[in-house]
């Protein structure tokens, strides 16, 4: 069961395992360095639809479909989703999976929304409340653009420390059985350093992602040192150097485990995407393609996966607000039967 240790900070006496996972890109970053990790990619940004919209929902739902298939199990076997993107009101997902008819809470916490599902579907699964629950998410680099900045025709130029939105979808499926498990989780906070520029998201996240860490760590009593890797979710090269920065001033030295799947999944200088990599689906995709796969074979024995977003609107914006974001945090380890 859940063991509380701190404001945000649980444990799992039991972990919950992981079944399988699942994970679909659009074609630029199928030609990224981590290319042959994923399950599916995609050449067509319409992925036969009329809409980048539908697309990005056939995203979501592929990459669900395809951890379903994975395990040998049927849509019917799962007693709930969480699930969310950058669209409004999530509609990548309400479209994406409404014709599965799984129960589903729908959630928002922007490039966090993976861990944020993991985190619930995981305390679900816990709690016995569930027998089986899936994390799932998508972005598009099409209809975020169109939402949050400007109009893709438009042609403006974009800033150095600008990311590039993948066109990406991940999912989970969370049970009793796997060789991976969820140990514990951090939920994090809002921070809002006020930072306004939307085309440096890293600056802004990275806050929230050196607070969420540094708790989890003090928490648990742990140190960096007891982790393979230590993942966050699309700070970008901008970002995860702040990051290190942030942690060290404040006595912890994260350097020698930290990457970011922002920074990862594309090469910045031969693919033109600046500052990295963006969108919920980069650390879902990163996650159920690289990071999952290494704990299963045994490359890896203890991983914190720390998503992190930006929780403002173009709305806000326009009103002249900063930006908030949050970091969630998942222990994920190796397990054996």
């Amino acid at each position: 069961m859940a063991e509380y240790i701190n404001q945000g900070v649980f444990t799992l006496s039991t972990p919950v395992r992981i079944e399988s996972y699942g994970s679909v890109v659009g074609k630029k970053e199928g030609e990224g360095p981590l290319g042959k990790c994923f399950d599916e990619i995609i050449e067509d940004s319409h992925f036969g639809r009329d809409t980048w919209e539908q697309a990005e929902s056939r995203f979501q739902r592929e990459a669900l479909s395809l951890a379903v298939r994975k395990a040998g199990i049927t849509k019917e076997d799962i007693d709930a989703v969480c699930s969310g993107d950058l669209i409004n009101q999530c509609i990548g997902s309400t479209y994406g999976l409404r014709e599965l008819e799984i129960p589903f809470l729908g959630i928002y916490g922007a490039c966090s929304t993976m861990a944020e599902g993991l985190i619930i579907s995981s305390l679900l699964v816990d709690s016995g409340a569930v027998r089986r629950a899936a994390a799932v998410t998508s972005s598009h680099f099409s209809t975020a653009e169109r939402q949050f900045r400007t109009p893709l025709s438009y042609g403006a130029q974009r800033t150095p420390t600008a990311q590039w939105t993948c066109t990406a979808a991940g999912a989970v499926l969370l049970s009793c059985c796997g060789k991976v498990g969820i140990c514990g989780g951090c939920i994090g906070r809002i921070a809002d350093m006020g930072i306004s520029d939307i085309t440096n998201m890293g600056s802004a996240m990275a806050p929230a992602a050196s607070e969420t860490i540094l708790r989890y760590l003090r928490a648990t009593g742990t140190s960096p040192g007891d982790y393979d890797h230590i993942v966050t979710g699309d700070l970008g090269t901008v970002g995860s150097t702040l990051v290190r920065e942030l942690s060290m001033m404040k006595g912890t030295d994260i350097s020698a485990q930290h990457c970011d799947c922002g920074a990862m999944i594309f090469d910045n200088e031969t693919q033109d995407t600046h500052c990295g990599g963006s969108g919920c689906g980069c650390s879902a995709s990163v996650l159920s393609g690289h990071f999952l796969p290494m704990l299963e074979k045994g490359e890896a024995h203890d991983i914190l996966f720390v998503a992190t977003g930006a929780l403002m609107s173009p709305m806000s914006l326009q009103q002249g607000e900063s930006i908030p974001a949050v970091a969630h945090l998942v222990h994920l380890s190796a397990v054996r039967n």
